[in-house]
């Protein structure tokens, strides 16, 4: 499991997980405990203490990781997440309790949106209010600024004249007047605009996205899946299993947030991490 990120918020791999153990082979006693006394040891422990667990010895790495939907995540899980997300299908395409507990790390950040939206106590879905004259965002917990990521998100309620998705740095504003595309309103943020298909940064229209005649488009509901590549500093887009291409090329290399803003009262949005994408 990785040690916590440097920066505040930031990330390179994931909250949860890592390249391998930090320590070596042996942790005196606690290294010869068996497997299954550990995972009833570790199925009590909180994600801050597994990080630092897992950096003990091999032996305790491998029964972290050895199996993502062991009693660890399992327990893990339904200590953290709420019983509605677990019992909806908001999560649907997350194969192991381990990716749940992931995919919640990286949910919306209730401290980094706008007033004018809150977190529902599912843990994954903003519902804006109905404020007039305002455009609304939200920012995730953690940032990448290296790896691949890849997240889902979908609108539950109507678009209204504006609805973006995308990404932003810390310093892009989550709240403005008027009703305008907020995400790409400055050189901070990349968005697509699901109302009119239009690719928008520094408050320019990049060009129309996807790149082929009659675009379909958005339906309410359907998953759009948002794939961050911080190696090839680009941003692409797949809705279900087809791939719409690269919306955006040159990213800096900054720690960069998913993010959505939204106009239309009432409406909820859902972001749901999935982790580092499926090549193919």
């Amino acid at each position: 499991m990785a040690a916590p990120a440097p920066g505040p918020g930031a990330a390179s791999g994931g909250a949860v997980g890592g390249a391998g153990a930090g320590a070596g082979a042996g942790a005196g006693a606690g290294g010869r405990l068996p497997s299954r006394v550990l995972e009833l040891v570790f199925s009590y422990l909180e994600l801050s203490e597994l990080r630092s667990c897992a950096l003990v010895c091999k032996h305790w790495y491998r029964c972290l990781h050895g199996d993502e939907n062991s009693e660890v995540w399992r327990s893990l899980c339904a200590r953290s997440l709420a019983e509605e997300a677990l019992r909806t299908d908001i999560l649907c395409n997350l194969p192991s309790y381990k990716a749940k507990v992931r995919a919640f790390q990286h949910a919306f950040s209730t401290n980094d949106c706008s007033r004018n939206v809150y977190i529902k106590k599912n843990g994954f879905t903003l519902h804006r209010n109905p404020i007039a004259q305002s455009t609304d965002g939200a920012r995730t917990k953690i940032g990448f600024s290296e790896g691949r990521h890849a997240w889902e998100v979908w609108w539950e309620g109507p678009l209204g004249t504006v609805a973006v998705i995308g990404i932003a740095t810390k310093r892009a504003p989550m709240q403005c007047q008027g009703y305008v595309a907020l995400l790409g309103s400055d050189d901070q943020s990349w968005g697509w605009n699901l109302v009119d298909n239009n690719l928008l940064h520094n408050g320019e229209v990049n060009g129309s996205f996807p790149q082929c005649n009659n675009a379909p488009k958005y339906q309410i509901g359907e998953r759009i899946r948002v794939i961050l590549d911080m190696e090839d500093k680009t941003l692409a887009f797949e809705r279900g299993y087809e791939f719409l291409g690269v919306a955006f090329r040159g990213l800096p290399k900054v720690c960069l947030y998913p993010a959505v803003s939204a106009v239309y009262g009432n409406t909820e949005v859902t972001l749901v991490y999935l982790g580092k994408p499926l090549d193919g």
